[in-house]
Order: structure tokens, then sequence, then C-alpha cells
């Protein structure tokens, strides 16, 4: 079921008690040279969304905000940001300002409880466009579930293109049909799925369908 506003600041306070437990490790740097600059002062609103700069920035930012999520907030949040159940599952925190402005506070100054660093302050360190990256990786994740009506499909074509046949054309236009109606657990509305990655693979080069099967066979077991 999908937490939204006062019930996922409500699961935030009670979870938060129990876990945050990597106060002890030092941030990782992420490069953002790629994403524009956002400015000095902190914004409460995601400036890397696809409506605001285009599909091409956006999609930047999900690669690094991946990389960054991965390096410096997995250990807590679950690979994926799919939470084992004692810090929040963050792919629940509402695309819009309400959940951008509790982000940027939590990423900002970090959490500390009865004088133990529960998470860090990763803003001075990790800066604002990290910050921002993470957050649009975060908030692409797709629902549980998202994929399960074309499990099947996808598991046909990764075998297709791991074998090197196939439609090149065809298959990227069929993934990015699949791509579009993944629906995300924040609500933003455009996901980063197994499906698009595949799709993104297929640009004509030699090794394209052998790196969208591995696109493919990657996402098919996170599903499991």
């Amino acid at each position: 079921m999908t937490l939204a506003g006062p019930a996922f600041l409500a699961t935030l306070t009670v979870t938060t008690t129990l876990a945050f437990g990597h106060g002890d490790v030092a941030p990782q740097p992420v490069n953002t040279d790629a994403l524009p600059d956002v400015g000095e002062e902190w914004l409460i609103e995601n400036p890397y969304r696809a409506e605001k700069v285009g599909e091409e920035i956006w999609w930047q930012a999900v690669l690094i905000g991946d990389s960054g999520y991965n390096q410096n907030c997995a250990r807590c949040h679950g690979l994926g940001v799919v939470s084992g159940g004692l810090a929040p599952d963050l792919r629940y925190l509402e695309a819009a300002e309400y959940g951008d402005e509790w982000f940027a506070e939590r990423f900002q100054h970090g959490y500390t409880q009865d004088g133990t660093t529960k998470m860090p302050a990763f803003g001075e360190i990790l800066g604002q466009k990290a910050a921002w990256a993470i957050r649009t990786y975060i908030e692409t994740r797709p629902e549980d579930g998202a994929l399960d009506a074309h499990k099947a499909r996808l598991g046909a074509i990764r075998d297709e293109l791991m074998a090197g046949g196939g439609d090149e054309a065809a298959l990227k236009a069929e993934l990015m049909e699949i791509a579009a109606g993944v629906v995300t657990a924040s609500g933003a509305p455009k996901a980063d799925s197994a499906a698009l990655r595949a799709a993104l693979a297929l640009d004509g080069t030699p090794a394209a369908k052998k790196h969208a099967a591995e696109m493919l066979t990657i996402g098919l077991s996170a599903a499991h």
C-alpha cells in the first residue's frame, strides 16, 4: 500500500528510531559534473524532473543518483530503494513539494537520536546537485510488482537479444511501450525500469543486444 503525506511521515517517525545505523560511514563523493548547476541556496523542489530539464538531463540525474544512492544510502534503505523493513522505504516518499522538502532537510542535516548519529548529514559534503540526483533516482523506482504482467514477454525478449536475434528497432519500440506503462511508487510520472534501461541500451552498436539482455536479466532477477 502506498503511504502518502502524513502517513508516510508517521512511518518515518517510527522507523527512524529503529534504523539508520550508518552514522559511522563516511559519505562517498558523487560526480555531478554532467548536471546543470542549481545555485547555492537549497531548493525545496526537485529541479531535475523531466518536465523541467528535459529527458536527457533527467536521465543523467537518474544514473548519477543511482550511483550516489548505492554508495551512500543502500546499506540502510536497501538496494534498489527496496527497504528491508527497518529503515523507511523511500520509494513511497511522494514526488511533490511535500516529499522534496522533507528529503532536502534530512539529506542536509541528517538524523540524530539521543545524541547518536543515525544518519550522517550529507549536505555540505555531497552538495545539492548530488542530493537532487539521488532524489530523482529514488522517486523513479517502480512500485512492487510493476513488471509482473510483462515478465514472460521480457524474458522472451531477453533470450532473443542474448542470441543476437530480433529486429532491434522493433524490440526497442516494444520495450519503450512497456516502460511507459510502469507505475512508480512515489507517483512520479516516469519510471526507471529494466524495460527502459534495456530499450536505451539498444543504440545500434555491436554490443547493444547483449547489453540490453543483461539489463533485462538484472531487472528480472531483482523482481524476484
